[in-house]
């Protein structure tokens, strides 16, 4: 199933929370993204009928293996164009951060493999 850039942000960001704390609400969400709670509490629903997440009776969001999946796409694209942006191109950690964010969503896995081949090449010979 096709996402938005906001679903893939959701994911990304339950993701970073599930690493960081090991435990995920929609609280959690909504003050990482700085979002209201009825928007990540519809976002959260989209998410789980679409089968990317489950909701525990406590509350705790899971990734489903579809979910994790797609976050870790996400993130590892926005991990590598934030390293690109900042340490070949020299732009700054917040600027990298935010500009890897938007692209993260629209670029195409050929460009983002070859772009992971030049920064690792890059790297290498520094």
């Amino acid at each position: 199933m096709a996402l938005r850039e906001s679903g893939e942000d959701y994911l990304e960001t339950i993701l970073i929370l599930q690493e960081r704390t090991g435990y995920v609400r929609s609280i959690d969400v909504a003050n990482e993204l700085g979002y209201s709670k009825p928007s990540i509490s519809r976002a959260m629903g989209i998410l789980k009928e679409n089968g990317f997440i489950t909701v525990e009776r406590d509350g705790q969001i899971k990734l489903t293996d579809e979910g994790m999946k797609r976050a870790n796409g996400v993130y590892d694209r926005h991990k590598l164009l934030t390293k690109f942006l900042n340490k070949v191109l020299g732009v700054s950690e917040e600027n990298s951060d935010e500009d890897a964010c938007r692209i993260e969503h629209v670029i195409s896995q050929e460009t983002f493999e070859k772009l992971g081949a030049f920064v690792d090449e890059y790297l290498a010979a520094k």
